[in-house]
């Protein structure tokens, strides 16, 4: 048995879980915690840096604790903040967003914009993928257990489509009343559209039940909308649910669904966000950042089916889509010609790194790049770089992975971070979803100076031109790095940069790249002593801001 202590909770994690310290320094992780809690937890895994634990008792608990409203929560695992209101989660992960670009990207103070939640956060996901598992005790259709390959089964769940979850109840019916099919099935893959029009892929090994068009018939006389119905024969190895063969066994080859006025086809191993309403919510937010005007040339690494890319094509004057899966190129190029937009839009299959820089047609206006979690190719950052656009937009689902790329894209100012908008593509989830805008750097300041050489009055010697270029040069900008390093050198202690923010504000002073830094200090964050406060206004007088 692990250790048991109690430790106070400070922070939270990638997966919203709680973060302390033990008696020894040590980071602790405690899934179901929340920051400002006391809490007795037992130590489940420890190494030489961290160390993970149960929670077992809540000693002073936080005011935005929630009971769970699902009774599978504990041991579902696909939830990670039903423990919490739902503002607060979206507060934590907007703070998650904030964290990664401080410590991860070096961006200093990052204003990050108020993210963007649903106004009503369940049943939200238009597709699902129930694990199904045959056993002494029958048949389980459900999600698989956090750490494990055991099914829970899982009759309800408040993130899933009510249609979906009909679908999965006639199939858990079904396969009880056989045995000998169940042990031969392995997934249930639904999709949900806005028209709630339903497909369902029954995925199974290379041995497939005998009575799969019974099954069909059964589904297309219970589910309202039931339109396509699949059987899928995995690989030996899948990687994912869908790795495999899809053999159409009743119903349409397609479902179609749309996206701010754009219909786009979904079949069984299309890509298509899993939340229709805040899809348009993320996708709207990218097109704001893209600032189009119908002059521009946009290139889009990653396009996947082109969803993003012809949403620009309208408001653009043309779009090129790169993508590494040819599955998805041809998605995009049917999309291209179901919305009209053949002559906006060019879809070419490859790798972006080295597509990208050999493009015929000119410079790009735009670069928008959307990538899987671990972000971008080193190789396509490099090409963004030489191809200098005036701006990029940068989707983002992983905050880790974000912040390094942007590091890596402003590195010796080549872009400049303008604004960054987080979005709740998955509540009561762990994960969030980002819209960055990256500006190519322009000069700080101008110098213009007329001078005419020679000797006389009203001319300059040429020896005299450094220092009346010294004369004109712009003050340097102060940054909060240097104010802090001047208070850490003379009086021995470290300040925030909300606490600067603040003092700025206070005097009538800009804050510059800090305008959300005062927004922490309306959290667990208390406000700066009156030492701190001179020891701040000290510094502004000896870098003359005041």
């Amino acid at each position: 048995m692990g250790q048991i202590m109690e430790i106070e909770i400070h922070g939270n994690g990638s997966e919203l879980q709680g973060v302390g310290h033990a008696p020894d320094g040590r980071a602790v992780f405690v899934k179901g915690a929340l920051p400002g809690e006391r809490v007795r937890v037992r130590e489940t895994r420890v190494s030489a840096r961290f160390m993970e634990a149960e929670l077992q008792a809540v000693l002073s608990p936080s005011p935005h604790r929630r009971a769970p409203q699902c009774p599978l929560y504990a041991a579902c695992g696909g939830c990670q903040a039903l423990h919490m209101d739902y503002e607060y989660s979206l507060f934590l992960k907007r703070q998650r967003v904030t964290d990664a670009l401080e410590r991860l990207g070096g961006f200093e103070a990052p204003h990050v914009l108020p993210i963007l939640g649903m106004e009503s956060p369940f049943h939200y996901r238009n597709k699902a993928e129930y694990a199904i598992e045959s056993g002494p005790n029958g048949v389980r259709v459900g999600f698989r257990a956090p750490m494990s390959h055991r099914v829970i089964d899982a009759p309800g769940c408040l993130l899933q489509h009510p249609l979906s979850l009909g679908t999965a109840r006639v199939l858990r019916k079904w396969l009880a009343a056989r045995p000998d099919a169940a042990v031969l099935c392995r997934a249930l893959v639904t999709r949900v559209t806005g028209k709630d029009q339903v497909m369902a892929v029954l995925c199974t090994g290379p041995k497939a039940p005998r009575e799969m068009e019974d099954l069909g018939r059964l589904l297309f006389g219970q589910i309202p909308g039931m339109k396509s119905f699949y059987h899928l024969t995995q690989r030996d190895r899948p990687r994912h649910a869908l790795d495999g063969r899809a053999r159409l066994m009743r119903g349409e080859r397609v479902l179609t669904d749309g996206i701010l006025g754009l219909e786009f086809e979904i079949s069984p191993q299309s890509f298509f966000q899993v939340n229709p309403t805040q899809t348009q919510v993320l996708y709207t937010q990218a097109l704001e950042a893209a600032r189009l005007t119908g002059r521009e040339l946009v290139h889009d690494a990653y396009c996947g089916a082109g969803t993003i890319s012809l949403l620009m094509a309208r408001q653009a004057r043309h779009v090129v889509g790169v993508e590494i899966v040819e599955s998805a190129i041809l998605d995009a190029r049917e999309n291209a010609r179901r919305n009209g937009l053949e002559h906006k839009s060019e879809f070419i299959l490859g790798d972006a790194a080295q597509i990208l820089p050999g493009l015929k047609g000119g410079q790009p206006d735009v670069i928008c790049v959307d990538p899987p979690r671990k972000g971008v190719d080193a190789g396509l950052i490099e090409a963004i770089r030489k191809s200098g656009p005036e701006r990029v937009v940068y989707v983002s689902c992983n905050p880790a992975t974000l912040a390094r790329d942007l590091k890596l894209l402003c590195e010796g100012g080549a872009f400049r971070l303008e604004s960054v908008r987080p979005v709740d593509m998955f509540p009561w989830t762990g994960h969030v979803e980002t819209v960055v805008l990256l500006s190519h750097k322009k000069p700080d300041s101008y110098i213009h100076i007329d001078v005419e050489f020679g000797e006389g009055e009203g001319k300059i010697p040429v020896d005299k031109i450094v220092q009346r270029a010294e004369q004109y040069k712009p003050k340097e900008r102060v940054t909060y790095k240097r104010i802090k390093e001047y208070i850490l050198e003379k009086y021995g202690f470290k300040v925030h940069t909300a606490y600067i923010a603040e003092v700025k504000r206070s005097l009538g002073l800009p804050m510059y790249d800090a305008p959300n830094a005062v927004e922490k200090l309306k959290q667990a964050r208390k406000h700066p002593t009156p030492e701190k406060v001179e020891a701040i206004k000290d510094a502004l007088h000896y870098f003359a801001v005041i």
